[in-house]
Parts: C-alpha cells; structure tokens; sequence
C-alpha cells in the first residue's frame, strides 16, 4: 500500500490508442475491482455476462451499453448498472472513457 495517497484525475490514468481498447486496473481485491478504460471510437466489448453487479460511469465520450438486448446510450457524467448474469456489451459511439467497479459477493 502508498504510504502517502495521490490525487489523480481518472481521465488521465489511460489514453486512446488508435483501434484499440486499452485499460487500467486501479484497485484489484477479491471482493471487487476498479478499472479505468479508453475506447476508441467503433471499439467495444463483445457480449458477455459476469457474475456480479457492475457500475459503468462514463468519463469522458459517448457510449452505446447494451443489456440484455436494450440499448443505452451514455456520455459524460452518465452511469449505468449492468445486473448480474445480463448479458451485456458496450460500444464506442465516439471514443470514450469510462470508470468499471465490480463489487463481488463473498
């Protein structure tokens, strides 16, 4: 563990990369994780289901969340929930950044 914490500003913890999905983990524990992502514009997540509840938060961008079949589109300062076992996927309208936590049950 930092002995003295820093402050940080999420949107500079990754950049874009030309064609591609590129991401930092800033907290990993067994009871959840932290990530923090930069998508390019047309990138995404291909659909996937997860077994636990997981809070996006975009950050910067637009974005195209899909669950369970219903799209949503998000920008800057929106979140959503992906529910548990929903199948889910997420698409860059135009690049964006986004903050992912995962709280896992023990």
């Amino acid at each position: 563990m930092n002995a003295h914490p820093e402050v940080k500003k999420l949107k500079d913890m990754v950049e874009y990369q030309e064609g591609a999905v590129v991401s930092r983990t800033i907290i990993d524990k067994k009871t959840g994780t932290v990530t923090v992502f930069a998508f390019d514009k047309d990138q995404g997540l291909s659909e996937h289901t997860a077994p636990f509840d997981a809070l996006v938060y975009i950050l910067e961008g637009k974005a195209e969340v899909v669950i369970s079949g219903k799209s949503y589109y998000l920008e800057e300062g929106d979140m959503i929930v992906m529910p548990a076992n929903e199948p889910h996927a997420l698409k860059a309208v135009d690049k964006f950044k986004m903050l992912l936590v995962m709280i896992k049950e023990e």
